[in-house]
């Protein structure tokens, strides 16, 4: 039987190399580009709208996606495979005489488990290996057959690790502890389909964790199947931007404006750091774009933090009145300073 190829890559507009990420963000956007109450006037919305969803079904869990990469065209041969009458009590030889024989019942649990896992309810039921029957069964994509190295599993499985990102502020990252989050997850309801809900989880935050750097919590990724242990959750940290301080590697940057004076004859300043404000002492005649090391207030953890720099921008007014025209051009009439040396 001829079954029609879809390329959910080529549906959902990403490459075959595309991350989680990058598939997940295409499907929210088309989703919303096509989802049927959004687009009555067009009939063949609705249409773009399931195949879109049939196609992020697949991509988005690791394992249905490893096993849509497998096979190919052929994948969906699996999933429609049926049972003829008498089926059971048949027996299969492969590889010619003296092959080993297959019973056929376990050969067609084999399939209902494997290319279940792609198309619907018969992935989330799973069944067993009759005896080890394929225990030594290969050439599906692995040494030892499918699934890797081990072959056919025979009991319970893992679940796949899952990614997600953590949006932390400046201050959050720089003092560490303890953080609410939620999450959405997917799961599996009574009737074996697939729903969305809630995880609230409380996660402590390493004082001075750095901006891309990850959380690993063990046991809260995907379920497991067959009573298998759930797979670790990574969040990967992104520091969103702030008003004052700027990131360098592991050192905050901090810009200070200074009036022309205050350059010139040196003052004591208040400095915002992410730690407090503290007096930093500004030496006379420091130029704009000079940079002051405030010791150990950057990012990084295991007592290697970063510093904050402070890079001073000198500052004049943008508007003089007659009194401060007549200081000023006092000043250039005494002064031979030249900062042009050419």
């Amino acid at each position: 039987m001829s079954v029609e190829y879809k390329d959910y890559y080529k549906i959902l507009g990403v490459t075959k190399a595309a991350s989680q990420e990058e598939i997940s963000k295409s499907f929210k956007k088309l989703a919303r580009k096509f989802h049927p109450d959004l687009n009555q006037n067009d009939p063949g919305a609705e249409k773009k709208f399931k195949e879109c969803s049939e196609a992020y079904e697949v991509l988005k869990d690791p394992e249905k996606r490893k096993l849509y990469d497998s096979l190919g065209a052929n994948w969906q041969h699996g999933q429609n495979f049926q049972r003829p009458p008498g089926f059971e009590n048949a027996q299969f030889n492969f590889g010619g005489p003296g092959g080993q024989q297959f019973d056929a019942g376990a050969f067609s649990d084999f399939f209902e488990t494997i290319f279940g896992g792609v198309g619907g309810a018969a992935g989330a039921r799973g069944r067993q290996d009759r005896g080890g029957a394929f225990g030594d069964f290969g050439g599906f994509g692995g040494a030892g057959g499918f699934g890797g190295a081990g072959g056919y599993s025979r009991g319970p499985m893992r679940g796949s690790d899952a990614n997600a990102t953590l949006e932390l502020t400046l201050e959050e990252a720089y003092r560490g502890g303890a953080k609410e989050v939620a999450f959405q997850e997917q799961t599996i309801g009574p009737d074996g389909s697939p729903r969305l809900g809630t995880k609230r989880l409380s996660v402590a935050i390493p004082a001075g964790v750095r901006d891309g750097a990850k959380i690993r919590l063990s046991g809260q990724g995907n379920a497991g199947r067959a009573g298998g242990k759930a797979g670790d959750l990574y969040l990967k940290v992104r520091i969103m931007p702030h008003a004052l301080f700027k990131l360098e590697e592991n050192n905050v940057i901090l810009d200070l404006p200074l009036a022309p004076w205050e350059a010139a004859l040196g003052t004591k300043v208040r400095v915002p750091t992410l730690d407090g404000a503290v007096e930093m002492s500004i030496p006379p005649g420091s130029s704009s774009g000079r940079k002051l090391r405030i010791p150990g207030r950057g990012l990084g953890g295991q007592g290697k933090r970063g510093d904050q720099l402070v890079r001073l921008m000198v500052q004049v007014p943008g508007s003089l009145t007659d009194a401060d025209r007549e200081l000023w051009e006092k000043l250039a009439a005494a002064s031979d300073f030249n900062p042009r040396p050419y």
